[in-house]
């Protein structure tokens, strides 16, 4: 196995695992409310669709034209519903995608767009709102903390005024846009009372007012502790046990941590936001072949820490693969394969036998459907097949691990196709300025290729040899699946007796027509019928050696100007094969 020197393959690697037999049969999810087509939507309308199986996570994007996003692009994590934190634009036609999320998982996103809706025209100013955070009257309130609050239904921005005496602006006094916080400029003084008055307002106008002002008590001053980061494991490392011993480094001024881990970037499904008074804690059964991103956060009587990030882990137990420093490799339990993806059998040979030299515990061999469950057709190293289509291999080793018995998969898709030797059907000579030019004629389903005077080549895709002395040859014919080789020896004549080198379909009443002519003293034809072909083989004509001839034309359309092959029919003698040209 080649050696792979990036984390960042790892975590491909370990993605790819667990994450691509799903995304190959996913379909994209209608949506719920509001359906698609849906007119005079509300701007504070959440939008909910129907869930998918096996799916790690959702993006919303909305945008104003088809696959826009200048609205907003959300990650909302397994959740198949999302409110958008500020409304919707009024009066406006919104085009929504809802992404697949594979791409945090080494895999590959899938778009799903082409539903629309159409929100309802504003006419009413937006309602007063009081602070979320702090409450009205809350007292002992961190000087670090920043004021919050929830959307206003059909507000764009919100005027606020903070001061420390009811109606003042001493702190600060402005329009803040359309946002649902604001950090003061500096941290609240200490043991005071702040009182905040905010105002929402659209187009129509500011909320009917004034709204009523909110107070809160700030406490003594103190500092927020800093953030901190992983000991163990540290950040990005991989083959981490699945029932750890998670430890950061402490932080001095921190009362405690609040602890977040998850799947995903987005999910809080191992632990959501819990609060640990030392900086190390037992995880008990991590899933194995996972990456894990957990967030910790230092908090004391002021707040908490600002800023802090996440960090990963991976957990890439199981089958592996697992990075062995001393190798500088990673190393796996699932057996190596070496498997063609296209396997040919001649059709003189069903059933058709194939086998593996691959080391394994076990096989199985499948034949594959579009429709249909897969037919598991043999349980060994080798298979009999008796016909084409579509298949696949696998082999496995059994490994315990955990007191459990793991089985670990290797797999290849591979398609079954049929061949035959080629059947030689006649040669075409053509005396050309460079030398003889020899075109050897053809059939059978095989893929061929040609060898001229010897067997072992070297061969050509191409059945036409130029630039030749004039002489007899040994044509070589190799089926490329491996049915074999045929082989005939031919002393071209440049043409056959009695057949023009052209002829000219002009109307004029001179060569108007190409037909063999009797050579002198011949007085019966024996011929059976004359075919006549182009240059790659599509039969234009066959005629009657008795008839006028051919006309140049197929289907009553005159044909180019080129030069064509033909082949006359004697009893049960072989062909006469030669060309001719058709001049206009």
């Amino acid at each position: 196995m080649k050696g792979i020197h990036l984390f960042r393959n790892l975590l491909v690697m370990a993605s790819l695992i667990l994450w691509a037999l799903p995304v190959l049969g996913q379909s994209c999810p209608s949506l719920l409310a509001p359906l698609n087509g849906a007119v005079d939507v509300p701007v504070d309308q959440t939008i909910s669709w129907e869930p998918v199986p096996e799916i790690p996570g959702y993006r919303i994007i909305l945008g104003t034209s088809p696959g826009g996003s200048e609205i907003l692009e959300q990650s909302v994590g397994s959740a198949t519903s999302y409110t958008p934190t500020f409304g919707l634009p009024e009066n406006t036609q919104i085009y929504v995608t809802i992404v697949l999320d594979f791409l945090f998982e080494g895999g590959t996103d899938i778009f799903c767009s082409g539903q629309t809706f159409r929100t309802a025209a504003v006419t009413t100013p937006p309602p007063c709102i009081s602070l979320s955070f702090p409450n009205d009257g809350a007292t002992d309130v961190s000087i670090f903390s920043s004021l919050l609050w929830s959307y206003a239904v059909s507000a764009t921005g919100y005027d606020l005024r903070v001061g420390t005496s009811p109606g003042a602006s001493d702190i600060f006094s402005g329009d803040v846009g359309n946002t649902l916080s604001f950090n003061p400029p500096g941290e609240f003084p200490p043991s005071s009372t702040i009182f905040v008055e905010l105002q929402p307002y659209n187009d129509i106008g500011s909320a009917v007012g004034p709204c009523t002002a909110t107070s809160f008590t700030t406490g003594i001053a103190q500092t927020l502790p800093s953030c901190t980061s992983m000991i163990s494991p540290v950040d990005g490392s991989s083959n981490v046990t699945l029932t750890p011993l998670l430890e950061w480094a402490p932080v001095a001024n921190a009362d405690g941590y609040r602890v977040t881990i998850g799947d995903s970037p987005f999910n809080a499904n191992v632990l959501d936001n819990v609060s640990f008074t030392t900086n190390s804690t037992f995880v008990i059964d991590f899933l194995p072949n996972k990456v894990f991103f957990i967030k910790i956060v230092p908090y004391n009587s002021a707040g908490e820490a600002i800023g802090c990030g996440q960090e990963t882990f991976s957990t890439l137990l199981g089958c592996g693969p697992y990075y062995d420093p001393n190798l500088d490799d990673f190393v796996s339990y699932s057996p190596e394969i070496d498997f063609p993806e296209l396997v040919s059998f001649c059709q003189n040979e069903s059933p058709f036998v194939i086998s593996t030299d691959d080391t394994a515990d076990g096989y199985r061999w499948y034949q594959t459907f579009d429709y249909g469950p897969d037919v598991l057709i043999s349980e060994t190293n080798e298979v009999s097949l008796l016909e084409e289509g579509s298949y696949r291999y696998e082999a496995y080793n059994y490994i315990d691990q955990l007191g459990t018995t793991i089985e670990c998969l290797s797999s290849q898709e591979f398609d079954v196709v049929s061949s035959e030797f080629a059947i030689i059907d006649g040669l075409i000579a053509q005396d050309a300025a460079a030398g003889l030019e020899l075109t050897v004629l053809v059939s059978g389903i095989g893929d061929y290729e040609f060898a001229i005077d010897g067997s072992s080549g070297p061969y050509q895709d191409s059945n036409t040899f130029s630039g030749l002395p004039i002489g007899a040859y040994t044509i070589y014919i190799r089926d490329k699946n491996g049915c074999g080789i045929v082989e005939e020896r031919f002393s071209p004549d440049i043409r056959p007796e009695g057949f023009p080198p052209f002829f000219t379909p002009n109307g004029d009443g001179i060569n108007d027509y190409w037909q063999f002519v009797p050579p002198l003293g011949v007085t019966e034809i024996n011929l059976d019928g004359i075919m006549i072909f182009d240059r790659i083989g599509n039969l234009m004509a066959q005629i009657d050696p008795l008839s006028q001839g051919w006309d140049g034309t197929f289907n009553g359309r005159p044909l180019p100007a080129t030069t064509y092959w033909f082949k006359a029919m004697i009893g049960d003698k072989k062909p006469l094969v030669g060309f001719f040209t058709l001049k206009r």
